[in-house]
């Protein structure tokens, strides 16, 4: 799918990345903790988070996300926006919450980086 597509069906707002919107997205993570970001997001993917500071550009930037999606009518700061844009990272705004965000494009065949995680720490 194309973030164009992705724009359409949020009704989302470009914040950086007008010019990428050719770019094709096939899977999404959502968090708002970026320790479980960098733990199970993938290359690639759409990262849907309503956490606005530039460390979220940051993280991205170390996993080579796709875009960001900032849920909620979440804006970013003007250094958040600043970051991106030197980064080459698209940020796209809804007003949709994170579930909510989720399940649109999980409906329209975007699936998550991984679907289970195991309990491999003992604990439960």
């Amino acid at each position: 799918m194309k973030l164009s597509e992705v724009k359409d069906i949020l009704d989302a707002e470009i914040i950086v990345g007008e010019d990428c919107l050719d770019l094709e997205v096939h899977t999404a993570f959502g968090a708002d903790l970026m320790s479980d970001v960098l733990a199970f997001a993938k290359a690639g993917s759409l990262l849907l988070t309503g956490l606005t500071n530039t460390q979220v550009i940051r993280t991205a930037n170390v996993l080579d996300i796709a875009a960001i999606i900032l849920v909620r009518g979440k804006k970013p700061s003007s250094e958040t926006i600043a970051l991106a844009s030197e980064l080459k990272i698209p940020i796209l705004t809804t007003k949709y919450i994170l579930f909510e965000t989720a399940g649109r494009l999980y409906m329209k065949g975007i699936v998550g980086c991984l679907s289970k995680v195991e309990n491999t720490s003992g604990r439960t």
